[in-house]
């Protein structure tokens, strides 16, 4: 045995004589070579490849959040509508760095970069609400399950330190929005995560791009050598001179353009773009079109060509509104009503208000003109069909 217990003194491991093989590194490259290498998949990765790195994931991130962050809400409970209330004059400045718009378009963009919003509950006033609202990042955010699988607590780790709230009491400290995941009870799917690999694919695209004008915007060519007397090889001080010449004086953008003088025996070949290459632009809009597609922005309004799915500029934005900003700021307008209520504990709802959403003018007033031309319905089932609250007696 190599050590013995009770405290004895310890035998040293024997060494065992380990030998490497010459070819061992060669063998581990090649193996290596022309895999698939995908970006890490961590929240932080993802933000700054597919958000910081990528113009298409920068610019839907972008329309979502600004744009859900400028909808309207509406404050309503099943007795009334509100036009000053106290959650409202709360998230109108929800803390002294930041208004309503830019805690919505943060809360937005966690959400739609990680799959989970975060937002922090401040002080306490007189009627129970948060004096302040607070959006945390989500990736600094972890989830402690309880034995039953609730979350008990969540931990927010900045510089070495973590903080804990407490989930056992009542009112909630932390209000948690995530996405829908299939195989995760605690965290949400992103949809940068969805797009990933398409993320992946343009910025690999652009890099190749890059190194294609860092090479004077040319394809590759071959020098051919051949000598007086048949041979087709040139000595190694010949061999190192052309290749100080090439790098000098006919690589990089400076040397754009430069004619080449090759000397007897050498010969240029210019190689052409093969019809793979040729299709490299369209892999690169194909895969513009997919991460638009993974956020729920019509391509057409991210100024990318080749999609025809909707009639004109119009439409797309309607359809923008209506399958993208609008189901996001229900859910999550709703998820904040239901936390601030039972700090306030009174049931109050906050919607959006579709009527003041220029892009939805046209479809709303095609709703109220049915709903008011419809004579088998009370004045009361018309308000209710258009989610307004019932009329005060008298």
């Amino acid at each position: 045995m190599a050590f013995r217990l009770f405290g004895r003194a310890e035998q040293p491991a024997p060494v065992v004589e380990k030998k490497a093989s010459a070819t061992g590194r060669v063998v581990a490259l090649a193996a290596g070579s022309g895999r698939v290498v995908w970006s890490p998949r961590d929240i932080g990765s993802m933000t700054r490849a597919g958000f910081v790195g990528n113009p298409v994931g920068f610019r839907s991130v972008k329309m979502i959040a600004e744009a859900a962050a400028a909808v309207p809400l509406l404050c309503q409970d099943r007795k009334a509508r509100y036009d000053t209330h106290p959650i409202m004059d709360l998230l109108r400045r929800p803390n002294p760095g930041q208004g309503r718009a830019e805690l919505f378009e943060a809360l937005f963009g966690q959400l739609l970069l990680s799959g989970n919003g975060y937002l922090e509950a401040v002080g306490e006033t007189a009627q129970g609400l948060p004096v302040e609202l607070h959006v945390l990042r989500s990736d600094r955010m972890n989830i402690v399950p309880g034995a039953d699988g609730w979350p008990v607590a969540f931990e927010y780790s900045v510089g070495g330190k973590k903080h804990r709230f407490d989930m056992t009491g009542s009112p909630d400290p932390i209000c948690h929005i995530k996405s829908f995941h299939p195989t995760d009870d605690h965290y949400g799917l992103s949809p940068m995560q969805a797009a990933a690999v398409a993320v992946d694919v343009h910025n690999s695209s652009s890099a190749w791009s890059k190194a294609l004008l860092d090479n004077a915007a040319r394809p590759s060519g071959a020098i051919v050598y051949r000598g007086a007397d048949g041979q087709g090889s040139l000595s190694p001080d010949q061999y190192d001179r052309l290749v100080t010449e090439m790098e000098m004086h006919h690589q990089g953008a400076r040397n754009a353009g430069r004619p080449m003088l090759l000397e007897g025996g050498l010969d240029w070949k210019p190689m052409g773009f093969s019809p793979s290459d040729m299709e490299f632009h369209e892999t690169k809009l194909a895969a513009s079109r997919e991460i638009a597609l993974a956020f729920g922005v019509p391509p057409m309004l991210l100024g990318i060509p080749g999609d025809a799915t909707y009639a004109n500029y119009a439409e797309a934005n309607r359809a923008f509104y209506r399958l993208t900003v609008l189901p996001l700021v229900t859910r999550v307008a709703a998820s904040v009503a239901w936390w601030l209520s039972e700090h306030l504990g009174v049931e109050v709802d906050l919607r959006p208000d579709p009527d003041q959403i220029p892009a939805l003018a046209e479809e709303r007033d095609q709703h109220w003109r049915r709903v008011g031309e419809a004579s088998f319905l009370t004045d009361a089932e018309k308000r209710a069909a258009l989610g307004l609250p019932p009329l005060a007696e008298g």
